[in-house]
């Protein structure tokens, strides 16, 4: 079992940042790959970034450059930087952790909210 906790969600101008956190409940070195996705009203979740616990990292071509995801063992935390946010990154965002390489035992967070807006 894994509780995943994120914060730093809310409103943003386009063009402004904000990051995100999602503490977990355990090592995330023991978690094979940790990873964030989002939804859209109307639209099926979507990857936007992973972390293994090697700290490879992969991203979705939509926020390529704009986006890093980022962890820090010793607080089991994961971080996504968010920069030159654009109005069609308006989501709710969850965390992710999948236990194994098979992605049979995954975990999801409350989800935050992010709106780009003017």
């Amino acid at each position: 079992q894994v509780q995943l906790v994120e914060s730093g969600g809310g409103l943003v101008q386009p063009g402004g940042s904000l990051r995100l956190s999602c503490a977990t409940s355990r090592s995330i070195v023991s978690i094979y790959s940790m990873a964030w996705y989002r939804q859209a009203p109307g639209k099926q979740r979507e990857l936007v970034a992973t972390i293994t616990n090697g700290g490879n990292t992969n991203y979705a071509d939509s926020v390529k450059g704009r986006f890093t995801i980022s962890r820090v063992i010793s607080k089991n935390t994961v971080y996504l930087q968010m920069n030159n946010l654009k109005p069609e990154d308006t989501a709710i965002y969850y965390c992710n952790a999948a236990l194994t390489r098979s992605g049979i035992s995954q975990y999801w967070g409350q989800g935050t909210q992010v709106t780009v807006s003017s």
